[in-house]
């Protein structure tokens, strides 16, 4: 899998950009605040339909204009598909696959797989859950639409029931519909704890060699899903909690509040690992994505590297480009350094200036 070629139009300081990419490795260098990295926000966007960055679709429309075009041209099977992405500031987008038009976005998730790593990505240990739960959940909707459906009815249901939960303080006699809302956060909520519970098993047999090698067989990894409730005590737990979550107007229990402890030579890296470590486990994790991609779907994603390998070490910097020698990469930096010149085959490389792009070579 790889992609052929983008075209934006009005997105983010783009007015008209058609960029075509080498197979294997692509850099974009230039200063801060050209737009290296809304080429990989783009590209990000026809694969999952939603920004990397968490931006909203009116955020993403170049300055002054109502609406914003992306096109990707991938190979998938030795054959080119099209995606089609059309932002617009005031309505719902436009998604079209070979130019047939996609009325769900989940409909079109994982036609274009990719895995994006940037300096925030490094952080994703020491910071909150939120963080650990966002990349649980890229990964297993990428792999898994029905995951994918699941989680979305899962939040709508959500959001239905922590509504009613605040109008039951007007309403007290609404309480009765709360059950109704009730069997079906358990429905959805327990086959995804059951998803996360299968996906952390095989990201454990892929990580550890991965950090073993990271780190000269000197540490191991251990990957624990951390249950806020087992899927078996999900209802029971609901009913429990029910006097708390009104008093509080929110749901004290389910996925939504899972976790994931990483650990190295039993040590809780959130806790209690150095900035060193913690970043040699977010990188594991990274590199355990790509890996998990490949097996689970025989194809090879596209590697969005963003500004990440300036803030690695030498080491870590050696073992990445390793581990990502033969996928498609598309590389931001801010310039030509000797670690990308010597470590790493350049197959083309651009120039990004104001949002003006040129080719240097390749």
């Amino acid at each position: 899998m790889n992609i052929k070629s983008l075209t934006l139009r009005d997105f983010r300081n783009y007015e008209d950009l058609e960029i075509e990419f080498d197979r294997n490795t692509n850099i974009l260098f230039g200063n801060n605040g050209q737009g290296k990295t809304n080429i990989l926000e783009a590209v990000y966007l026809a694969a999952t339909t939603t920004s990397h960055r968490g931006s909203k679709d009116r955020e993403m429309i170049r300055f002054g204009c109502d609406e914003s075009h992306i096109r990707a041209v991938i190979e998938k099977d030795s054959r080119e598909h099209e995606i089609d992405i059309h932002l617009k500031k005031n309505k719902t987008k436009g998604i079209a696959v070979d130019k047939v038009p996609v009325k769900k976005a989940s409909d079109m998730y994982g036609t274009l797989k990719v895995v994006v790593f940037s300096p925030e990505d490094l952080s994703i240990i020491k910071n909150g859950p939120a963080e650990r739960r966002r990349f649980l959940n890229t990964e297993l909707c990428q792999l898994d639409r029905i995951y994918l459906h699941r989680l979305g009815m899962y939040n709508k249901v959500l959001e239905q029931r922590t509504q009613l939960l605040k109008d039951l303080y007007n309403n007290p006699d609404l309480e009765n519909t709360l059950e109704i809302w009730d069997e079906q956060l358990v429905n959805y909520g327990s086959q995804i704890i059951e998803s996360r519970e299968e996906f952390v098993e095989k990201l454990n047999e892929i990580t550890k060699p991965i950090h073993s090698d990271i780190t000269a067989g000197k540490e191991s990894l251990e990957i624990i899903y951390e249950k806020s409730v087992s899927k078996d005590d999900f209802a029971r737990t609901l009913k429990e909690n029910r006097e708390r979550d009104k008093r509080f107007c929110q749901t004290h229990a389910g996925p939504h509040r899972d976790d994931l402890c990483v650990k190295s030579m039993g040590t809780d890296m959130r806790k209690y690992g150095s900035q060193g470590q913690q970043r040699t486990s977010a990188l594991s994790l990274k590199l355990a994505e790509i890996e998990l991609i490949k097996i689970q779907t025989s194809e090879e994603p596209v590697l969005l590297l963003d500004d990440v390998l300036s803030e690695l070490d030498s080491q870590r910097q050696e073992l990445l480009l390793k581990y990502i020698n033969n996928i498609q990469t598309l590389i931001t930096c801010t310039g030509m350094d000797d670690f990308v010149k010597n470590r790493v085959p350049v197959d083309r490389i651009y120039e990004v200036t104001e949002g003006r792009i040129k080719r240097v070579t390749g």
